[in-house]
């Protein structure tokens, strides 16, 4: 099952939760005020920040073939 971020409107906490992709289920509720209105954040590492080239070719970083030589 997913994990999933929320933050709470009533209070301001942030939170995760793991939960099924059952459209049925109950609306997650804040741990810390037990308010219902959370608003699920998007993860981090699902949007690709701009400008970023980790491990591309030309980043100055090792490529897949290493330094290039053979010894």
């Amino acid at each position: 099952m997913p994990m999933f971020e929320y933050v709470c409107r009533a209070c301001g906490e942030r939170f995760e939760e793991i939960r099924s992709r059952d459209p049925e289920q109950p609306a997650p509720v804040c741990p810390t005020c037990s308010s219902e209105q959370v608003v699920k954040l998007f993860s981090s590492f699902a949007s690709p920040s701009a400008g970023s080239s980790s491990g591309s070719a030309g980043s100055g970083g090792p490529s897949c073939g290493g330094s290039g030589r053979f010894t």
